[in-house]
């Protein structure tokens, strides 16, 4: 993190169907309504060219090795650094993230068992070093979750992985956030949408201060 950064930086992390993007809206109605500027993006799309990776990595005619698949959400991720998220902080603003770094240990790392260390290193380049402040993990049992999605159309290769796959994710999820449980907020995902704001809103209320 560098010196002139002044925003604060939130990003929401779970399995498919965790209710996510959800939260992101419900959070920025809250922060708005005290008195700060809010920036809400998301992982890959949230920049011109994670945009551009988002198609390739949704298109079925590609058979990508799994590094090829880490380096293209890694190279998506150090654009929406540099051209999204380090100038909304440096403006001051409240930046929610609907996955960043997390996302890809849990999928990269832990889903598809490419190295942990490899791919925080990759993530480290990436982001400059950049570090959420809050990470809120919505934890939703992998097969809630998969039929939450179902029905909808699933673009991104990660997300037709059976429940397998799934799982190992999820139990990532679960271990990073033992690992740091200081920055991690732990929220079940099965409970009611306005029950689970008001838990993240309890935590997140005070850093506005």
């Amino acid at each position: 993190m560098t010196s002139a950064r002044r925003g604060l930086f939130i990003t929401l992390e779970g399995g498919e169907g965790s209710g996510k993007s959800s939260q992101a809206q419900a959070l920025k109605a809250l922060v708005e309504g005290a008195g700060r500027s809010v920036t809400v993006t998301r992982e890959p799309a949230g920049c011109p060219l994670g945009q551009r990776v988002r198609e390739l990595l949704s298109d079925p005619s590609l058979e990508l090795d799994a590094r090829s698949e880490l380096f293209l959400f890694v190279a998506a991720r150090a654009q929406h650094v540099a051209e999204v998220i380090r100038p909304a902080l440096e403006h001051n603003d409240i930046v929610i993230c609907d996955r960043f770094a997390d996302s890809t240990v849990a999928y990269q790392g832990y889903g598809r068992g490419l190295s942990l260390e490899d791919v925080r290193l990759a993530n480290r380049i990436a982001t400059q070093g950049l570090v959420p402040d809050l990470t809120v993990l919505l934890d939703v049992p992998v097969e809630m979750g998969l039929a939450r999605k179902q029905g909808e159309k699933v673009s991104e290769r990660t997300g037709q992985e059976g429940a397998e796959f799934h799982e190992r994710v999820r139990q990532g999820y679960l271990a990073m956030a033992g690992e740091e449980p200081e920055r991690f907020l732990v929220v079940d995902g099965t409970i009611p949408p306005e029950e689970i704001t008001r838990a993240i809103w309890r935590r997140l209320e005070p850093l506005l201060a």
